[in-house]
């Protein structure tokens, strides 16, 4: 069995947007560290809604703290603040320009919620799957049914002058799914 360092990571903050980045920043750094980085996107685009979240409304001062947490095959990002509301999902027209965040971290999270955290304060949260399966392996997989044949999206396979089998020239894209 392969031992773990601290999978425990605490950082206290002014929810600025200087320090938003910054510590975007530091839970990627964490998350290569204990070789997870298949999450460090999804990880690091949840923390930055939560945190810009205590920016935009946390009452009386921005102090937070954010926490990272793995546990057997979980990882469990969470932003405790000192303002008692809780957040909830707004329905937003579709040309806001604001009041996605959540239904993001819910719709790129395993789980999410939010509960009191005394009587002066909460603690949003979410959490990613840790194991190799369900990290590695893309949520949508297309399947066949018979009669379709497949569709090479990125490349094709061509012939190279010397007979051998190459990759034809691919156009770029993004890492980021969606």
């Amino acid at each position: 069995m392969t031992s773990h360092p601290s999978r425990h990571c605490t950082v206290e903050l002014q929810a600025l947007p200087s320090r938003i980045g910054q510590v975007r920043r530091i839970v990627s750094a964490h998350l290569r560290y204990w070789q997870l980085n298949p999450l460090i996107d999804r990880a690091a685009l949840g923390v930055t809604e939560l945190l810009t979240n205590v920016h935009q409304h946390a009452r009386p001062d921005k102090l937070c703290t954010v926490e990272l947490e793995v546990l057997l095959d979980r990882l469990t990002v969470s932003v405790r603040d000192h303002d008692p509301r809780l957040p909830v999902v707004e329905d937003v027209e579709p040309l806001a320009t604001g009041g996605r965040g959540l239904a993001m971290v819910a719709a790129m999270s395993e789980s999410w919620g939010a509960r009191p955290d005394g009587e002066h304060g909460k603690v949003v949260w979410f959490t990613l799957p840790t194991a190799a399966s369900a990290v590695a392996v893309p949520a949508l997989v297309p399947r066949l049914t018979a009669g379709e044949t497949a569709v090479r999206r990125f490349t094709q396979v061509e012939p190279a002058l010397d007979g051998a089998a190459r990759p034809a020239h691919a156009p770029a894209r993004s890492a980021v799914p969606g």
